[in-house]
């Protein structure tokens, strides 16, 4: 027996998560110069990160050597959402926080549910905890069924993860839905809220979730830096919950999980306001211009409330490694079991520009 043997069967059954490829990876696989490529596969924020961020990162390298503390982030963020200091737990990544969770109260012989066509890092967190993934259909336009969710839960089941917006659908659900549901499920059973692409949100669409969780003790609401605050390559996000919850999840994550050149760029980050609109008004103009390219095409899209646009085209696979081949890098979606499909991330006017352009050559083969 080998020693990869030895790791319980749940552990070697994972398929790891396949991020979108990097602009180095494709320059080097096709031997294209790295300026000459454009990404738009990850959703990342197209302007790169606040101008006050990055000061307060070129100021933070002066303490380096030090460990990491997280107070000044976290009291802001506690003001900010309106919690205790003790309410707020920090991640390397809003992915991190969502591993806490599975860590904390996920273990074989318990399961999870979540939809089908969500954020694959449910099942991939869900089945290294030991657990059962539990997979609820959709709604016909690949949204989720809260119905067929709450029908799905099972009396060992201790999570239920919910995307709102969901990655990479795009889709929304009424926030009064989602209230309704969580009343109506078992207090044991710990809501996870992921709201990566809450920012993003026309300000018709929002709603203050964290109000639940003064409501819910069984709610926790998880949050990033990564997407419109432009931080993805510093990894940091955040998780708003119960007392009780967020001290289980502290239990759980490791010592000094976020960076100091993290916390100083996200510190800054929530003040610049600024920023923030600029990086909301430019997605609003990129979803219409994309949304209208696609049109032009007879490509059918997916309604977005995200940064990216998920849509629908013959040979998927095929289009999208002739995109590649003109540099163009977006995100194909059969690991999510929609093979007809590929989402692209708003870019700014030229690169949504050359996408629509790229696409149309593609797509004639």
């Amino acid at each position: 027996m080998s020693i990869a043997e030895q790791a319980p069967a749940y552990i070697r059954a994972i398929s790891p998560y396949v991020p979108g490829k990097p602009i180095t990876e494709v320059a080097r696989e096709l031997g294209m110069p790295v300026d000459s490529i454009i990404k738009l596969a990850s959703n990342e924020n197209p302007l790169g990160m606040s101008p006050k961020a990055k000061r307060a990162v070129e100021d933070a390298l002066n303490g380096i050597e030090r460990y990491p503390d997280n107070f000044e982030l976290t009291q802001a963020l506690a003001e900010r959402c309106g919690v205790n200091f003790a309410q707020i737990v920090l991640g390397n990544g809003s992915n991190d926080i969502l591993e806490l969770a599975a860590r904390a109260f996920l273990a074989p012989g318990r399961s999870a549910v979540f939809s089908a066509y969500a954020f694959a890092v449910y099942p991939l967190a869900t089945t290294a905890a030991g657990a059962e993934c539990i997979v609820a259909p959709s709604t016909p336009d690949f949204g989720h069924d809260l119905a067929a969710m709450k029908a799905a839960i099972r009396p060992d089941t201790r999570l239920v993860w919910l995307a709102n917006p969901n990655n990479p659908t795009g889709t929304l659900l009424p926030y009064g839905d989602i209230e309704d549901f969580i009343a109506d499920i078992s207090p044991d059973i710990l809501v996870v809220l992921d709201e990566a692409y809450n920012e993003y949100l026309p300000l018709s669409e929002r709603f203050e979730t964290l109000a639940w969780v003064r409501q819910f003790p069984n709610v926790l609401v998880t949050r990033t830096f990564s997407k419109i605050y432009g931080l993805a390559g510093l990894r940091i996000g955040y998780g708003v919950g119960s007392q009780a919850v967020v001290d289980l999840l502290n239990r759980v994550r490791q010592p000094f999980n976020v960076n100091n050149l993290a916390l100083a760029a996200a510190t800054a980050a929530l003040k610049d306001q600024e920023f923030l609109n600029e990086s909301f008004e430019l997605n609003q103009r990129g979803m219409a211009q994309i949304l209208a390219g696609l049109k032009r095409q007879e490509l059918d899209s997916l309604p977005s409330y995200g940064n990216f646009v998920t849509f629908k085209v013959a040979d998927a696979a095929g289009v999208n490694r002739r995109l590649l081949k003109q540099g163009v890098i977006v995100r194909p979606l059969a690991g999510y079991n929609m093979p007809d499909h590929l989402r692209v991330t708003i870019g700014r006017e030229h690169e949504n520009a050359r996408f629509l352009e790229a696409l149309e050559k593609a797509i004639r083969g």
